[in-house]
């Protein structure tokens, strides 16, 4: 699924939260969302929002920051967003979430394609999350191995997979050990291509990356 399809789908999830509670029982109040690094996949969440009669300029605003993506920005940009405040915070990916997660505990984050939400601290239960956090998840350890089997079952000669993680972010670790471990269904090896090992190196020469 492309990251903008699946941002737009969450929209849903926004509305849902507080704000559109919140939105409800202000009439002509404008609520405020905050984005942090804003991009064009970010155009279907403000569409959606848009035919949910959440209208920019009337009773929704958006607030936008941009980071480079250092942990030092992402809490900068996170708590100049707590500060003003923000009605809720909309995070995509777990640096970004987790930014939130310290800048605030009480204004809503919505979290979005979060590899492993219990594990990286943001919530304590799927089922109940508590806090101020929801969202959703499509890179739990769970599904990881259920990939590199679909990966095996479409494509039955890959012997070899390069993985691309981001060793300043936790979640691309887990998922990084789950695929290692996933090398049981007949894989012959799977390389990580971060920077404590200088990158991807092309004498790999993976099937897949």
């Amino acid at each position: 699924m492309r990251r903008r399809d699946f941002i737009k789908g969450i929209a849903g999830t926004a509305t849902a939260s507080p704000l559109g509670a919140r939105a409800q029982k202000a009439a002509g109040k404008i609520q405020r969302i905050g984005i942090i690094d804003d991009s064009p996949s970010w155009d279907s969440f403000r569409q959606q929002l848009h035919e949910l009669n959440y209208v920019e300029g009337q009773n929704l605003t958006y607030v936008y920051l941009r980071t480079d993506g250092s942990p030092a920005q992402l809490d900068a940009a996170a708590m100049a967003l707590a500060q003003l405040p923000v009605n809720v915070i909309v995070a995509f990916g777990t640096p970004r979430a987790k930014a939130a997660q310290r800048a605030t505990k009480t204004i809503p984050i919505v979290a979005i394609s979060i590899s492993d939400p219990i594990g990286s601290g943001l919530v304590t239960s799927l089922a109940h999350p508590a806090g101020n956090i929801t969202g959703n998840t499509i890179l739990g350890p769970d599904i990881v191995t259920k990939k590199l089997q679909i990966l095996k079952d479409a494509i039955p000669t890959v012997a070899r997979i390069a993985y691309l993680w981001n060793p300043e972010n936790s979640a691309t670790a887990d998922i990084l050990e789950d695929l290692r471990n996933g090398v049981v269904i007949s894989f012959d090896a799977c390389f990580p291509a971060g920077a404590d090992d200088g990158g991807f190196r092309p004498s790999l020469r993976p099937d897949v990356i």
